[in-house]
């Protein structure tokens, strides 16, 4: 562990200061028509990392249209030293069930600030729990960047205790939540979590994860059962280098795909390049945890976007 610590803060001792998007509100309840869930299809059996590749998704097909979103907050903790303030984001609408993704947030953030993108997944039938973590967020008395190091793990506690959801009594996502289809996604510092989920802190109930302007620093990436990553990186980011992007892509020994944003700097999800990322991480969503084929078709289809999916 000390020789990753090590690592880990030579590598990421520029992520003093992530930004981070604008937070946009929910899309409001009367704005979408009502879509149609899927059947939830077998999932195929996953291989090592140093097995045969990965079987294809399962095949389906994603909820159409634009679904309501509700937004709660749950007050979870791993241990009374390290609370886990939860945002989750859901289809309002539409019976289910959906797949769920732990998101991320980058140094000095917090997981409303990635509102807008992840309302846009949510409407798109997916269930996406945020955390606020203990010494990287903002606005707490001691930042700490090591404590990356302990944020997979954070992670995937916050996932097990929203999955939880699907059996508790009364809650408005008893029996809506799909626990075979799960992942995780992050931007920055939290594309450096959710790596480390697929490595040394390996979750084996991922099926698959996004990146986004990240790059990998813990030991031992890319371990256990595979499943498919896609990353986003623009080309002049000055806070995670492409060219560490790239390298974490080309390590990743499973399906993958990478989207280029052309003069993109580190907040890939602003401004210009909403639209664009959020269509792009949809698809893949839809495909990676749906087995919707029309979506990877249109992922694969897109300009700048490298695939081995």
């Amino acid at each position: 562990m000390r020789q990753g610590a090590v690592a880990l803060l030579i590598a990421v001792a520029a992520l003093t200061s992530c930004s981070t998007e604008s937070v946009s509100p929910p899309a409001s309840a009367g704005a979408a028509a009502t879509a149609s869930t899927a059947t939830k299809a077998p999932t195929a059996t996953k291989t090592s990392a140093t097995g045969a590749p990965a079987a294809a998704a399962p095949a389906g097909k994603a909820p159409s249209g634009n679904l309501p979103v509700k937004v709660r907050k749950l007050r979870l903790s791993r241990g009374k030293d390290r609370p886990l303030p939860t945002t989750v984001w859901y289809p309002a609408t539409g019976e289910g069930p959906f797949p769920v993704i732990v998101f991320s947030h980058g140094l000095t953030a917090r997981p409303g600030d990635y509102g807008r993108l992840l309302t846009r997944w949510a409407g798109a039938g997916f269930v996406v729990a945020g955390a606020a973590y203990p010494h990287t967020s903002a606005g707490v008395a001691d930042f700490d960047v090591i404590d990356l190091i302990n944020q997979p793990a954070d992670a995937s506690h916050v996932l097990t205790e929203v999955l939880a959801l699907d059996t508790r009594a009364g809650d408005p996502l008893r029996g809506r939540l799909d626990g075979e289809h799960v992942a995780a996604a992050g931007h920055s510092g939290g594309g450096i979590t959710t790596i480390g989920m697929l490595s040394g802190d390996r979750d084996d109930r991922l099926d698959a994860a996004v990146v986004l302007a990240g790059r990998q620093v813990l030991p031992v990436p890319f371990s256990g059962p595979a499943a498919p990553v896609f990353f986003v990186h623009g080309s002049l980011d000055r806070t995670v280098r492409y060219a560490d992007g790239l390298a974490a892509f080309d390590a990743v020994p499973w399906p993958k795909a990478m989207l280029t944003i052309p003069d993109g700097g580190h907040v890939t999800t602003d401004g210009g390049d909403f639209s664009l990322v959020a269509t792009a991480t949809t698809d893949f969503w839809r495909w990676s945890l749906y087995g919707d084929t029309a979506a990877k078709r249109r992922l694969e289809g897109r300009r700048n976007v490298e695939s081995d999916l």
